[in-house]
């Protein structure tokens, strides 16, 4: 058996199954199409509209083959053992109804054989137990008896759900020895052991689930493959690890440099070094397909991995950023073979630093929420839920809340912990898609349904306002209906339109269609499913029957508004790469006919300067009344000839560049001008953060910039004419009365002190001792500040160490606080103790440490009465 690298084996499948007549096809986003998928997790994910005929193949091949990227945390737990990881590759090959179970195993027996050179006594197969056709298939193939096992429906039957598309399949073992198995006389495929390793799994979806549990052939009989590439690679290397491949193996030897701990010498080091080799390609190649931190959906998956990596490479002594490390050998490793990581390295590095510094403060908070429990602690354990807080929100491993508990004598309720644990992956596993069969489950719909019957919806609204067609589909209430009428609410399906639907930020088309006696008004276009046109509109007379010819015709002038507002975000996007950088990536916009918005990566503030700058660019190349040119051509040439892909973004083999000149050149689907020139200008109005490293631009063109502009001016004329000043004095006025203002107000702020200070006497005066001094004292008016900056007072006034109990009504709310001296605890005062006792009065309730605490409340009329009872409590 022949060494092979995870290159060689990834190119040797590619070009098995071209060969055989299948279609190479590059790997499809993280980000599937499928909205009930959080992130693509299995190859099938992209060929969703083939397997449902909604799209079909080129005759010319028999089906399709890729190495799909992918990535799956429902196994979270165990990754760093010898199988899991959460980013993997997937090799597959796919047939929409060209070769079945025949070809499949025979093709699947030559290259584990002849390709791979893999010995066949190492080789075993599992079937279906009812499938007695595969069985003699690969008997048909050389397969003996002994190497051939039936298994039930749980192990070699596929299943989308319930009902639906589902299938026997057929799976390839390799025996990896008996030296890595669990010893039993009874092991065989499907042990939970590691001596007989799955690598490739070969499903036949051929049947149609009913509810009442029979199998309807399906119209075609399909198949689906999937050979974990990693798994393969371990066995063409002579190895039983995943980790112990030369991809994993290099970024492992990251970790052993910047840890300076060697591999394999300690088996919690080595898991750590694992889990950030996995963990790192998982990130590096979330963001190259825009994906970005957040506290929810595909960016808390990516979080919770970054600040996994991160707490991993603490326990092996990593301090620091370091990720980037790892990203740059990951480039080096795959980027011949994924551009998107080349093309957004500057992006994922600076994302990642971010990240890392961003946890470093999370930590913190961490550290201080486990201080403040050590504090409010009753007995000598913390409770489970706390240390899953500490894991779950904080990123506190749990090994690392014991040894910081046990430094204070504190064991951790584990059981507990465990418990929330599970009830967490409970809800990860209800949330969480399972693979690639959820992808099936959603199949169908009426939607779905019409676009698998009429074909997609021809768009001819680039050049054309206006077009005839026919009536392909009618949709009322969600059914499809055979006719609408007036006062009716519908979707209407046209073989062709001009109308643009809703896509890339892109608002949707609004017009109307007309027919002999029938009129809609269309108040929204959309695309329900991918190539499926659908007018939303509102019957205004008359009735349409599915078959009727109408003609279509959308409202130019609203149109041309959008298009103008579409080819600025285009400008503004190179504007801002320009002035801020190369890692300025668009990640998401919004283009409506009033209004854009534009959302892009940056990791800092806009200066006013910088903003500046971006307009001036903007408007430059609008006043240079640049050309603008549309082109269809492949991806891969539009790739290499320098074209921007949008961060995020999904695209097709055919793909459409919008240029401007030489300053801007993107893929695009979307409506623009002919000329930059007819934008007018644009007018950048607001520029904010949307979240962590994510800016936004909102801004106007054309005649809703001038009238931003007007309303700027008029708004500057009537402040100019209140403050009695000429138009370009307003803002040095405007900066001198602020002074003014602050000046008093501090002025204010010192006379109140001043008379806070004059009643000190006074409560000096009524000052008693109770084992240490005590003042029990109402003064009103002070908020929070001014509470403790009259306890700093008393406690400079007093002749020794001593403690307070201040009551104030401030803005017709009660509020409590206790303070004193550490003597003065010492001598027994305890001030979250006293707040406690006292707060019921003033109906509110707080707490706080023994030096100090605050309580707030609903009920000013018992303020005296709590102070009445504090004095009565402390003179005891």
């Amino acid at each position: 058996m022949k060494y092979m690298t995870t290159a060689e084996i990834r190119e040797k499948y590619l070009k098995f199954f071209e060969e055989k007549g299948c279609k190479r096809m590059p790997s499809s986003s993280l980000i599937p199409d499928d909205p009930s998928l959080l992130l693509t997790s299995a190859g099938m994910v992209q060929f969703k509209p083939y397997f449902l005929h909604q799209k079909e193949l080129d005759p010319q091949y028999i089906g399709t083959t890729t190495v799909q990227k992918c990535v799956r945390t429902n196994d979270i737990d165990n990754i760093g053992d010898a199988r899991h990881l959460s980013f993997f590759e997937m090799l597959g090959n796919f047939s929409f109804g060209k070769y079945f179970k025949s070809e499949m195993c025979t093709w699947a027996y030559e290259f584990s054989t002849e390709v791979l050179g893999l010995p066949k006594e190492k080789l075993y197969f599992t079937v279906f137990e009812d499938d007695d056709e595969t069985i003699e298939i690969w008997k048909s193939l050389g397969v003996e008896d002994s190497h051939i096992s039936r298994l039930g429906e749980d192990d070699n039957f596929w299943r989308a759900g319930p009902t639906g598309p589902c299938g026997p399949c057929s799976e390839i073992y390799f025996d990896q020895g008996p030296e890595v198995g669990c010893g039993s006389p009874d092991c065989a495929p499907g042990c939970d052991c590691d001596r007989f390793l799955e690598y490739w799994n070969c499903v036949f979806t051929q049947f149609d689930g009913q509810e009442d549990g029979t199998l309807a052939p399906l119209p075609s009989k399909n198949i689906d493959t999937g050979m974990g590439l990693e798994r393969i690679a371990a066995i063409m290397q002579g190895v039983t690890n995943n980790y112990d491949t030369d991809v994993l193996r290099s970024l492992i030897a990251v970790g052993e440099r910047l840890s300076g701990k060697e591999y394999k010498t300690d088996a919690d080091v080595d898991k750590s070094l694992r889990i950030i080799s996995d963990h790192s390609r998982s990130v590096t190649f979330m963001i190259a397909d825009g994906i970005l931190p957040s506290n929810e959906g595909r960016g808390y998956v990516l979080r919770r991995l970054l600040r996994r990596a991160i707490q991993k490479a603490h326990t092996v002594g990593i301090e620091g950023p370091f990720l980037n490390e790892y990203v740059d050998e990951i480039v080096k490793l795959m980027g011949d073979v994924y551009p998107e990581i080349i093309d957004n390295r500057e992006l994922i590095r600076r994302v990642i630093l971010s990240e890392e510094e961003r946890f470093g403060a999370t930590l913190r908070q961490g550290q201080v929420y486990l201080a403040e429990a050590f504090e409010k602690l009753e007995g000598d354990t913390l409770s489970g839920e706390q240390a899953f807080t500490l894991h779950d929100t904080y990123g506190f491993p749990v090994e690392v809340t014991e040894e910081m508990c046990a430094d204070r004598g504190v064991k951790v309720d584990m059981e507990g912990f465990e418990r929330c644990m599970e009830a967490q992956r409970k809800r990860a596993r209800a949330a969480n898609v399972k693979d690639a069969e959820a992808a099936w489950s959603t199949y169908g719909g009426v939607h779905a349904d019409i676009l698998k019957e009429v074909g997609a919806t021809e768009f001819v609204g680039y050049d054309r306002m206006s077009a005839s067609s026919g009536v392909r589909a009618l949709i009322k209430e969600g059914q499809r209906v055979d006719s609408i009428a007036a006062g009716d609410t519908a979707e209407i399906v046209l073989g062709l339109t001009p109308f643009y639907a809703e896509m890339g930020g892109e608002v949707g088309d609004t017009g109307v269609i007309e027919g002999e006696g029938f009129k809609a008004e269309v108040v929204d276009t959309k695309a329900p499913e991918k190539g499926l046109t659908c007018h939303n509109v509102k019957v205004v007379e008359g009735e349409l029957h599915v078959g009727d010819t109408v003609r279509a015709v959308v409202d130019e002038l609203r149109r041309k508004r959008i298009s103008r507002n579409h080819t600025c975000t285009h400008l503004l996007h190179a504007a801002l790469r320009q002035v801020l950088g190369d890692h300025v990536k668009q990640a998401g916009s919004y283009v409506g006919p009033d209004r854009l918005r534009f959302d892009f990566t940056h990791f800092e503030g806009v200066t006013p300067e910088q903003l500046a700058e971006v307009e001036r660019v903007a408007n430059e190349q609008i006043m240079n009344a640049v050309p603008m040119s549309t082109y269809e051509t492949s991806l891969d040439a539009a790739r290499e000839s320098g074209v921007t892909a949008l961060f995020g973004e999904k695209y097709g083999d055919t793909v459409r560049v919008v240029e401007a000149g030489e300053f801007s050149r993107e893929l695009c689907g979307g409506c623009h001008v002919a000329n930059t020139a007819e934008i007018g200008f644009v007018k950048i109005v607001s520029e904010s953060s949307v979240g962590a490293n994510l800016r936004r631009i909102e801004a106007v063109t054309s005649f809703d910039a001038l009238a931003y502009m007007n309303k700027v001016e008029e708004e500057l004329k009537e402040t100019a004419a209140e403050l009695r000043v000429p138009l370009f004095d307003v803002s040095e006025r405007t900066a001198a009365n602020i002074a003014t203002i602050k000046d008093f107000e501090a002025k204010r702020k010192a006379n109140k002190k001043m008379a806070a200070e004059g009643s000190i006497a006074e409560h000096l005066a009524n000052m008693v001792n109770v084992g240490y001094p005590l003042i029990v004292a109402r003064i009103d008016g002070l908020d929070a500040g001014g509470l403790r900056n009259a306890w700093d007072i008393l406690r400079g006034r007093m002749p020794e160490p001593g403690a307070c109990v201040i009551g104030t009504i401030n803005n017709d709310k009660p509020v409590l606080m206790a303070a004193a001296t550490d003597e003065a605890v010492a001598a027994g005062f305890n001030a979250g103790n006293v707040i406690k006792a006292i707060a019921g009065n003033i109906k509110g309730g707080g707490g706080g440490k023994p030096t100090m605490a605050q309580a707030g409340g609903k009920d000013a009329a018992g303020i005296d009465a709590a102070l009445d009872a504090a004095r009565e409590l402390l003179a005891k």
